[in-house]
């Protein structure tokens, strides 16, 4: 879902909804790419298929997490893990500005090899800098599996948890955000999204939220963790960090989805935030 909205938006005309995931089309398949190069099928798409808000949702994180992405690469950071990293094709995209980083791409082993199927299928060159590390979370250990594949301690690194947290229980969240707490060196970074708590409750107090908790409960998922903007702070403290940024709805309409005569142009589903700390 996430790719294809993606897809999608690189072909939007209007800069709000254009993004620049020039690879994501790529990956689908030849008739459904087709497809949402159509304007009609694209407004069908995220007005019929995606809840309220979502599709806008998505370009606005994509952007988001590019800008933090851009700022370690500008950085000089050392590396980069990508928690979850499904279809996501930064370290390609963002290939020509790496230079010595190395990009980490963690995820169950039936995602990533369709990822690397896909990337041969479409003759997508895959560097020799990306570190593919395939994990089944219940049987194997994170911290002997970076350690196996070359991630290194006390590095400045930027790890990325994108679209991940609302889907762990809290003792996972502990366990991840402790191994990143192990492996951070000084200046790292760090940028998730999660939801807030009270849609796990189904508060009903956000634009698109009861249609983002159908969509989940559709793909047969459940929503486990959330936390209110209030309770970053003390959060990423604990594992070491301090806030740097955090951004609700609101926040990503007024960034994003602004016009050229001020007007918010795409209404974002506000059951997500963001949010960005560094060591």
């Amino acid at each position: 879902m996430t790719c294809l909205s993606r897809a999608a938006s690189f072909y939007e005309s209007n800069p709000c909804y254009k993004s620049h995931d020039y690879v994501a089309p790529l990956l689908l398949p030849s008739l459904m790419k087709t497809l949402i190069r159509l304007t009609f099928l694209r407004k069908i798409f995220y007005n019929a298929m995606a809840p309220a808000g979502i599709y806008e949702y998505v370009i606005a994180r994509t952007k988001y997490i590019d800008e933090v992405f851009q700022r370690a690469m500008d950085k000089g950071f050392d590396q980069v893990l990508i928690f979850g990293a499904g279809f996501d094709t930064r370290a390609i995209r963002f290939q020509s500005g790496l230079k010595n980083m190395k990009v980490f791409e963690l995820d169950v082993p039936v995602t990533q090899r369709a990822k690397i199927q896909q990337y041969g299928n479409r003759n997508i060159l895959v560097p020799s800098n990306i570190v593919f590390i395939s994990i089944d979370f219940d049987r194997e250990s994170l911290r002997q599996k970076l350690d196996d594949s070359g991630f290194e301690r006390n590095k400045r690194s930027l790890f990325i948890l994108e679209g991940l947290l609302m889907y762990l229980e809290p003792h996972s969240i502990t366990q991840t955000f402790t191994v990143i707490k192990e492996y951070a060196g000084k200046g790292s970074m760090i940028v998730f999204d999660t939801v807030h708590s009270s849609v796990l409750q189904h508060e009903n107090l956000y634009y698109g939220e009861a249609g983002a908790l159908q969509m989940v409960a559709k793909a047969n998922e459940q929503w486990t963790f959330g936390m209110e903007k209030s309770d970053v702070e003390p959060f990423l403290v604990n594992y070491g960090f301090r806030l740097l940024d955090c951004k609700d709805a609101c926040d990503l309409e007024n960034t994003y989805f602004k016009g050229t005569d001020g007007n918010i142009v795409g209404r974002i589903n506000g059951t997500h935030f963001i949010v960005t700390g560094e060591k």
